[in-house]
C-alpha cells in the first residue's frame, strides 16, 4: 500500500525510502521540530550533496556526490539539530547496499563502485568463467556514498 503523499508524487513504489539527512543529526521527529530551514548547511557543504528536500528541510542526495564527513554543516548550523559530542560520534549507520539491477548480473565488466571506494569496501568476488561481482563489506563502508552516483545503472543506494 502507498501513502496518499507518494500517490499524488507519483511514486508507484511499495513503502517509501527514509529520507536521508546530514551526519551526526539528532532523531527525525527532533530534527524536524528544530530545524529552521535556513539553508546554511547546504550553503556550505563542500561536495554539494546537501539539497533541500521536502517541506524544505536539508537532505542528502548521494547521486551528485559523496560526504566527507568534514563536519561543515554541524559548524555552520545556529540550531541544536546535530548531536553534541559530533566529532566523537559516527555520523550515520548507513551503508551502502547493491541491488540486483547490476550489470555484472548481466555480463557486462564494471567495476566504477569498487574503484570510488576509498574505504576497500567494494571487493569483486571472483567467478570461473564469469564477470566478477561486486561485494561489499559492511564492516568497512563508513557511508560516504562516493560508489552511488559512479553507478552507470543506479543500482547502489544507501541504507
Amino acid at each position: 500500500m502507498i501513502s496518499r503523499m507518494q500517490f499524488l508524487r507519483g511514486n508507484f513504489e511499495s513503502g517509501s525510502k527514509k529520507t536521508v539527512r546530514a551526519p551526526w543529526t539528532i532523531a527525525e521527529q527532533q530534527f524536524v521540530e528544530l530545524c529552521s530551514r535556513c539553508d546554511l548547511c547546504i550553503s556550505i557543504c563542500p561536495t554539494k550533496i546537501l539539497e533541500r528536500g521536502r517541506g524544505g528541510f536539508p537532505q542528502i542526495n548521494f547521486s551528485t556526490g559523496e560526504c566527507e564527513f568534514c563536519g561543515d554543516c554541524v559548524t555552520a548550523c545556529k540550531e541544536p539539530i546535530f548531536v553534541s559530542d559530533w566529532e566523537n560520534s559516527i555520523p550515520w549507520t548507513l551503508k551502502a547496499s547493491i541491488e540486483e539491477s547490476c550489470i555484472t548480473h548481466k555480463g557486462v565488466v564494471c567495476r566504477t563502485c569498487g574503484e570510488m571506494c576509498d574505504e576497500g569496501a567494494i571487493n569483486f568476488k571472483p567467478i570461473a568463467g564469469g564477470i566478477s561481482t561486486p561485494e561489499i563489506d559492511v564492516g568497512l563502508c563508513n557511508g560516504c556514498g562516493a560508489c552511488v552516483a559512479t553507478c552507470p545503472n543506479n543500482s547502489l543506494e544507501m541504507i
